[in-house]
This record gives C-alpha cells, sequence and structure tokens, in this order.
C-alpha cells in the first residue's frame, strides 16, 4: 500500500508494470500515441486490480475517440484542454496533463475543474525546481483542485512534499527497458519504496 496516490506513465514493457502493480500504483498509464496496440494487449491481460490511463498528446478529438474506443482503457490523461468538453462525452475520467512553466494555470483551473477527475502538474521548463516559491504556489493550487504533481519529487522530499501541501499524489515516469527485464528503474523503485505505508 501507498500512502497517496500515484500514477506512474509512459509504461511500455510488462515488468515494470507489474512492480508498479504490485507495490500498489493506482493507476498506470500507457501511452496510446506510442504503444504498440498489440503489446498493450498482451501487457494488460497480466494485469489485474489497478486503473489503466490512455495517454495522448493527440488535440484531434475524432483522434482522440477512436484511440479510446481501441486501447479501452479505465482513465483518459489528454493536454488539450481547448477540447474537453467533447472529450468528456467520452465518459472517462479526465487527468488533464498542464504545464507549470507556460500554461496560465489559474484561468486553466477555473475554467476546467469540474470536468476532470485529477490536474497533471508537468514542468517542461528542464531546469524546474521546487523552491520555496514554487512549493507555496502548488500549496496554494492543490488546496483548491486535484493536482497530482508529475514534476521535482525525489526520493529525499516526497514525504516532506505531501507534508506541506494538499496533493492528491504524484505522477512519476516509467523507463526503457535496456533489455527485457532490465531498466533504469532505481530512482523510480526508491519514491515508491520511500511512499509504502506499514500497513
Amino acid at each position: 500500500m501507498l500512502k497517496t496516490t500515484v500514477k506512474v506513465s509512459a509504461l511500455n514493457n510488462l515488468s515494470d508494470a507489474r512492480y508498479c502493480a504490485g507495490m500498489g500504483v493506482d493507476l498506470l498509464g500507457f501511452s496510446m500515441d506510442e504503444l504498440d496496440f498489440e503489446k498493450f494487449k498482451e501487457m494488460r491481460g497480466w494485469l489485474a486490480g489497478v486503473q489503466v490511463v490512455g495517454e495522448t498528446d493527440s488535440t484531434d478529438v475524432s483522434k482522440i475517440i477512436e484511440l479510446t474506443e481501441n486501447y479501452q482503457p479505465d482513465y483518459l490523461q489528454v493536454s488539450a484542454w481547448e477540447n474537453l468538453a467533447e472529450i468528456q462525452r467520452i465518459g472517462l475520467p479526465i487527468i488533464l496533463k498542464v504545464d507549470f512553466a507556460t500554461a496560465n494555470l489559474p484561468a486553466l483551473f477555473q475554467t476546467t475543474k469540474g470536468m476532470v477527475e485529477y490536474f497533471l502538474l508537468e514542468n517542461s521548463d528542464e531546469f524546474g525546481v521546487i523552491d520555496d516559491a514554487t512549493l507555496s504556489q502548488i500549496d496554494a493550487w492543490s488546496f483548491q483542485y486535484p493536482i497530482l504533481l508529475g514534476f521535482g519529487a525525489k526520493e529525499s522530499n516526497v514525504n516532506d512534499l505531501l507534508e506541506q501541501t494538499q496533493l492528491k499524489g504524484f505522477a512519476l515516469k516509467g523507463n526503457e527497458e535496456i533489455r527485457p527485464g532490465f531498466g533504469d528503474f532505481d530512482e523510480l523503485m526508491n519514491i515508491l519504496e520511500v511512499l509504502e505505508t506499514d500497513d
């Protein structure tokens, strides 16, 4: 069991997906834009008791509908907030990916808050860190909106971030396999171990 909601995105191999499911990760994300459908189907057949998130960066609503019909995820993750009202009609809980560095987040949160299950807060600024100012901003937003934090979370600070904010949880990323069964998975594993509860 983990002490907060965790989503792991961009999973592309069964060993990582099964490890995450075994650790109690709630939401397993797969890129519908990149992951071969047959591979996805095979992986999904091995997973039970977890929610599968179909991820797409497409802004084309008809393409998003087609992907969703093929992959049949439990949740849908999009970044196309302008088309959210149409995407909502698909009928799945929505995770909206938003960018801390570039989006007008106060307006975006306000406009879309009733349409999404979670906001996934990422940061396209590769030098973006969680300093005191950023932390206080995230805390203010997380008090009002359901936010999964998708940047700046490390083994050394995840518990502090949970204690100092009202975050709903974290969004972490899977890794490419170096060869079947072997990937550079250490950072993700370490964060999940820190978030484990003793229950």
